[in-house]
This record gives C-alpha cells, structure tokens and sequence, in this order.
C-alpha cells in the first residue's frame, strides 16, 4: 500500500469514529424542553402553536392598513390573550389534559373571537 492510500483510510477511519462523538455533542438539551422553549413546534401529531402570535402579527398589520384602530386591535389582543391564559390554565390544573366538553367550549370561544374581529373588519372591506 502507497503512503496516500493509507492517509486516506486513516482519515476516514477517523472520520467514521468523529462523527458519533460530534453527534452526541451537538444534541439539544432537556433543560429546553423542560423550561417549555419548544412550545411553539409542530410535532408529527399536528400541533401548530403561536397560534395568537399570529393573530397579534395580522391585527397590527390590519392597524398599519387602516382597516382596525388601535384600539379595537388592543381589545382583540387582550381578549385573545385572556383566552390564552384560561386555556392554559385548565391544561395545567388537569395535567396536561382537557376533558372534550372544556376542549370545545374553548373552540366556541375562539371561533366568537375570530368572528368579532371579521365583523370589525367587514365595513371597511365593504368600502373597498
């Protein structure tokens, strides 16, 4: 064997035992999943998160438009937030889990909400 081709297999030889080592390294930690940072990513199971992030990033651009004023806008934002907060809450107090009943009581309610906000926005769409 010629020196090169050893270099060569000595190289990715190495390579081959590195990459495990740097894979392990390069892993996430569970103190980011446990402080609750991955919230907002879809899993295979759906998910979708941010959900009322979007809604504060639609709302604010609707005020730059001129379709909203700030303050119809702020009221969305709180009663959304105040949503947020409940939904959240019953989570917490039952594990983790909502019973069906709770689950669509709050799917009513969100679904109020968008409807609220599209009946603000349908004069000026009217004028459009």
């Amino acid at each position: 064997m010629s020196l090169k081709s050893m270099l060569r297999g000595t190289a990715v030889a190495t390579l081959l035992l590195a990459v495990p080592v740097l894979a392990q390294t390069a892993a996430p930690s569970d103190s980011n999943a446990k402080a609750g940072q991955c919230e907002g990513r879809r899993s295979k199971h759906g998910g979708g998160g941010h959900k009322f992030g979007r809604m504060d990033h639609r709302l604010d651009k609707q005020v730059a438009e001129g379709r909203l004023t700030q303050a119809q806008a702020d009221g969305f934002k709180a009663e959304a937030k105040q949503l947020h907060e409940e939904m959240k809450a019953a989570r917490a107090s039952n594990n983790g889990q909502v019973d069906e009943s709770t689950r669509a009581q709050f799917k009513e309610r969100r679904k109020a909400l968008k409807e609220k906000i599209k009946a603000a926005l349908a004069p000026t769409q009217q004028g459009a």
